[in-house]
């Protein structure tokens, strides 16, 4: 008989009442046991995402297990330094007390995983929920039922289900989220977002947000453009597009426009042939998004590309032109290997073009100019981002990736996941002497003295 989500979070908020991962050396010990058993399944979980994504063994490597390894090294390496007190500036009228902070783990955080990179978006979130003090409730995606198994065995070679616990595929978002977690951790789209929000919100749970939405691609009259060309098509083609902060549509100079289309294309040939017969190209999850993303490439102008095997659910990389703000690709997060280019005649106009939009989880510049970056960059609201590259920010641990209004709330990775599966908690120790005038009565001679400190 599976549990209740309410059973389960009560167990874990039991244990973490009776010290549960207060021990710095339990954690430490808990993190090194699944690096070793990410190490011993490294195959299995390559496996698991080719049935699921189609996903080569290095893309695998590259997108999933390198990144999770990597996280858990780093909490590793700086989790002690960061649990450690943090001495304050303590006001000089409070003299002679002491202030300091504590980081205070959340208690049991739901930790609620999609489908498109099911198994570092799982494990990145918990390996900073564990290295801050925390457990976990896992709800893996049931689009990914083999990366999801997959998952449920290592949690179950490492952990004890009080410390953290991979709940079954019947039991519902609302159910988990019922069972009154201290925080929800949540990647998934902003229709489901809202939804898990406002859930919270009856409870005041606090919630982390990863969502997506358009993220744009400016290519000015500067830039490299066999440098932009490659690495635009690399980020849109991984996973097949089917990635959070792919470029999902190019803004690019109108003088550029039409030879940065052609280079794009070129730079798929090169980096998979045909796409439709290659084996290491990934395909779309399901027939619904198949036919969503076909239907975009059926009403536009593909210049480029275009074919598709409904069978094998796999889809060329596409380049649009002459796409209009209207049309139906520009309506919504792309999700795949289908990518808008729109031309700008001056950069006001693209930069007007993201700013009519909803704040994008990912902004990339390819440009030669850095005035022109660091206007953009400082003027444009945007989870995270590149200049002249895509998608590899999100790689970068010292870094901190969230989004930013529809795209998301909340940040992670590195320390910024510490942060964020903690909270601040200050404390300030006094002292003797016990100074009198802020005890009642408030005579004269007090406030005299008072205002003396205050000065």
């Amino acid at each position: 008989m599976c549990k209740t989500a309410g059973e389960i979070i009560s167990s874990q908020k039991k244990y973490l009442m009776t010290g549960g991962f207060s021990n710095i050396n339990r954690r430490e010990r808990r993190l090194k046991e699944l690096l070793v058993s990410v190490n011993d399944h490294e195959s299995e979980i390559a496996d698991a995402l080719k049935k699921d994504l189609g996903k080569s063994d290095m893309e695998a490597l590259m997108t999933e297990i390198a990144p999770v390894k990597e996280e858990i090294r780093f909490m590793l390496s700086k989790l002690k330094s960061f649990q450690k007190p943090k001495k304050v500036k303590t006001p000089f009228t409070h003299f002679p007390a002491s202030s300091y902070v504590l980081r205070e783990p959340y208690g049991s955080i739901l930790i609620i995983s999609p489908w498109n990179y099911p198994f570092q978006l799982t494990m990145m979130p918990l390996v900073g929920a564990i290295a801050a003090g925390n457990c976990a409730v896992i709800k893996p995606s049931r689009k990914s039922p083999n990366t999801s198994s997959i998952i449920a065995r290592i949690i179950e070679d490492v952990f004890d289900e009080k410390e953290v616990f991979v709940a079954d595929e019947d039991l519902s978002h609302d159910e988990l989220m019922a069972g009154h977690p201290d925080m929800i951790f949540f990647t998934g789209s902003a229709k489901t977002g809202r939804h898990v929000m406002e859930m919270a919100s009856k409870d005041l749970i606090p919630v982390v947000l990863e969502l997506g939405g358009k993220s744009p691609c400016i290519v000015d009259e500067t830039a490299d453009i066999e440098l932009a060309a490659r690495r635009i098509a690399w980020g849109k083609c991984i996973n097949a597009g089917q990635t959070c902060v792919a470029p999902d549509y190019v803004l690019a100079d109108r003088k550029i426009y039409g030879l940065l289309a052609e280079r794009i294309y070129s730079y798929v040939k090169a980096m998979y042939g045909d796409a439709v017969e290659n084996e290491d190209y990934p395909k779309i999850i399901n027939r619904e998004s198949f036919i969503r993303l076909t239907g975009y490439i059926d009403s536009g102008n593909a210049v480029y590309g275009g074919r598709y095997d409904e069978e094998s659910l796999r889809i060329e990389p596409t380049v649009l032109l002459d796409v209009k703000d209207g049309d139906p690709v520009m309506q919504e997060e792309i999700f795949g290997p289908v990518l808008p280019i729109i031309p700008f005649d001056n950069l006001g106009q693209a930069v007007l073009n993201i700013m009519q939009r909803p704040r994008p989880l990912a902004l990339y510049m390819f440009t030669k100019d850095m005035k022109t970056a660091k206007r953009i960059c400082s003027n444009v609201a945007f989870g995270g981002g590149c200049i002249n590259d895509t998608i590899m920010h999100v790689a970068a641990n010292s870094l901190p990736f969230g989004g930013t209004g529809d795209s998301g709330m909340g940040s992670y990775h590195g320390r910024y996941s510490l942060e964020t599966f903690s909270r601040p908690k200050g404390i300030e120790k006094g002292r003797r002497p016990d100074f009198g005038f802020r005890y009642p009565p408030y005579t004269n001679g007090k406030r005299k003295l008072l205002k003396l400190f205050l000065r």
